[in-house]
Order: structure tokens, then C-alpha cells, then sequence
């Protein structure tokens, strides 16, 4: 499979999908912890199940977003224009003894898993391919080689994802392992990481200061 220029890729993503604003993907932090949980408690029964894999009652979801490591792991999101979370990605870093194939692959001491979930007011926008690239793409720029999703087989955007991204996938009883060989990192892959977060801090403090802006002056009505 032959890899486009990420910075390329990077640029074309600005123009959006038939017109739309470009879908810029942010790190977040502990900041975004409480907007993470009530992305996750909106996400209904099926779309929890095929995040998470099984059906996940709210307080499993609270204890999950609760544990979340925003340091040692990296957790993506997608802001739309009124500062509501539409989509999360969460990037874990393991040993490769936690995938016992990954000898195969790669002679790395950590590989990575990647989760997402997108809400539906944002699907058909190309909000999850967008967190999985930024995932992709911090794993190249972090010397890590093989990112690996596990989901549902019946989960057919993250089948899309994978199969989109050339991801080596494995069925068995209902559930797809797939696996991405990455390149090393570049100039280019460095440069569009920090040239997209850097848009992605801009929108979200536009964002935010809009809404900070909607709030005040409605309280004052």
C-alpha cells in the first residue's frame, strides 16, 4: 500500500468533506475529563456495545472515563461548533507481551491500541477516520510501529477504519483484531502532528470562548 505524504494528507483534510469545516483533532487533557464522561453517557445500549464491547451500565462507563491516564496514554478529541464532544479516541500504550503475535511484527518494546467512538450527530463526517490518522501518526512520531483495534465484528465503521487504513484484520466468535505496520517517522509526519494540534488549540479556544461568550450574555437577558 503506498503511504501519502501525511502532510499532505494533512492539508487536503483542511478543505472538509463536501464543503464542511475541517474536522481537527485535539490531545486533550484532565481539563476535558468531565466533557469525555458526558460524550460516553450520551453514546446509546448499541453504541456502547460496539465501543466497549459489551453493555457497559452507566457507572462502568463513570469508571472508565474516572481512570483514564492522560499522561502515559493519549486521548483524542473532535470539538463541533457549538464545544460539544462529538468524537473520542483513546491511544494505550502496552508492552507487545500483551499481544503475543506482535513478534511477528514488530521488535519494538511497546505497540499500541486504539479505541473510538463517534456521536450520532457527527457520523458520515469522517470524524473517527480523522482520530485514527492523528492516532497513527503519533505513534509513527513516537517510535511506536504496530497500533492494533479490537472491536466487534458486526462494528462496521471501525471495519471501514481499518480496512480503509490497509489494517491486517483477524475474525473470530464475533470479534476483529486488526494490526497496522507503521513507517518511521519523518520530517513531514513530525511537522503536520504539530502543525494539526496547533490549529486544533486555536479552534478549541474559539470555541470555548464562544460558548464562555453565549453563556454570559444569556444569563444577563
Amino acid at each position: 500500500m503506498t503511504q501519502e505524504n501525511p502532510l499532505r494528507r494533512w492539508l487536503k483534510s483542511l478543505r472538509g468533506k463536501n464543503g464542511r469545516e475541517p474536522v481537527l483533532v485535539k490531545a486533550l487533557g484532565e481539563h476535558d475529563r468531565r466533557r469525555v464522561l458526558r460524550h460516553f453517557m450520551a453514546l446509546d445500549s448499541s453504541d456502547r456495545l460496539l465501543r466497549f464491547g459489551s453493555m457497559l451500565p452507566d457507572e462502568r462507563v463513570a469508571d472508565y472515563v474516572g481512570k483514564l491516564d492522560f499522561v502515559n496514554d493519549i486521548v483524542f478529541g473532535v470539538y463541533n461548533r457549538v464545544f460539544q464532544l462529538v468524537g473520542v479516541g483513546h491511544l494505550a500504550f502496552t508492552s507487545k507481551e500483551a499481544h503475543p503475535d506482535a513478534i511477528h511484527y514488530t521488535d519494538k518494546e511497546k505497540v499500541a491500541e486504539f479505541g473510538v467512538s463517534v456521536s450520532k450527530s457527527a457520523r458520515g463526517q469522517g470524524v473517527g477516520t480523522r482520530l485514527f490518522e492523528r492516532a497513527a501518526i503519533h505513534c509513527r512520531n513516537s517510535d511506536v510501529d504496530t497500533l492494533y483495534m479490537q472491536c466487534l465484528s458486526s462494528n462496521r465503521t471501525m471495519m471501514h477504519i481499518a480496512k480503509k487504513a490497509g489494517m491486517e484484520i483477524h475474525r473470530e466468535y464475533g470479534e476483529a483484531d486488526a494490526h497496522l505496520h507503521l513507517p518511521p517517522p519523518s520530517p513531514s509526519s513530525v511537522l503536520a502532528e504539530a502543525l494539526e494540534e496547533q490549529f486544533a488549540k486555536i479552534d478549541y479556544t474559539v470555541k470555548a470562548n464562544a460558548r464562555a461568550a453565549i453563556k454570559l450574555f444569556g444569563s444577563k437577558k
